[in-house]
């Protein structure tokens, strides 16, 4: 095992050379660098899945999340709930480069601006109306389906908070299929900071990508 590999990196290794028990006079001379980089390179990537990560993720959009949770193998997530925790006070992710366009940086503002509105003015109606009501729903119920009814006029823009975890391997693909779209500038800056994450703490498993700048301003994280 090779002394300058990181945590992530030996657990990695370990992983694969217990299946062949090539420790010792067995082992390969072979740097941890090569080894995870062959395993790479013949598709052995199982022994990734033994390495994992927690983070969260806040600042991010519900359209953004709606795409991210549709990655499952290797992925759990837990995310800030809409039926239990209020809106009133939603804050809203802006496109990137919107302030650029003022004419349609305007109309999402109002857009913004009506949905809190709205959302206030739903979940004020209903709460008045279940004061004076005799209903079955329980307090916690009646909270649950007038924010159900309110969050609906919510956008995609709307903030969110989402605890991940996800195993190497899973984060790889993921990389591999959401950093380098260009058009989607939010997908874009989470892969930088999942690429950043994991180059810092386990760089042999990402030495097959690189992470560019280009003239958007924002990061591009391409399988070279």
């Amino acid at each position: 095992m090779s002394p300058d590999a990181t945590p992530c990196e030996s657990l990695a290794e370990f992983s694969g050379r217990i299946c062949y028990m090539s420790f010792g006079d067995n082992q390969s001379p072979r740097t941890n660098a090569d080894y995870i980089a062959n395993l790479i390179d013949q598709g052995h990537e199982s022994v990734l899945e033994h390495v994992s990560w927690t983070f969260l993720l806040t600042g991010v959009s519900r359209a953004f999340t709606h795409q991210l949770v549709r990655h499952r193998p290797g992925f759990s997530y837990s995310q800030l709930s809409q039926q239990y925790h209020d809106e009133a006070d939603a804050d809203f992710v802006r496109p990137y480069g919107l302030e650029r366009y003022p004419t349609a940086l305007q109309s999402w503002s109002k857009a913004m601006e009506a949905a809190k509105a709205a959302y206030a003015a739903i979940a004020g109606a209903l709460e008045a109306q279940n004061q004076s009501l005799d209903t079955e729903l329980s307090k916690k119920e009646q909270s649950r389906a007038i924010r159900s009814a309110a969050r609906s006029v919510l956008p995609n823009a709307t903030e969110t908070k989402i605890v991940v975890t996800a195993n190497a391997r899973a984060l790889r693909h993921f990389l591999f299929l959401r950093g380098a779209i260009l058009g989607d500038f939010e997908m874009r800056a989470v892969s930088a900071l999942i690429y950043r994450m994991l180059h810092s703490e386990a760089p042999s498993f990402v030495a097959d990508f690189k992470i560019g700048i280009l003239s958007d301003g924002l990061a591009v994280v391409e399988k070279v």
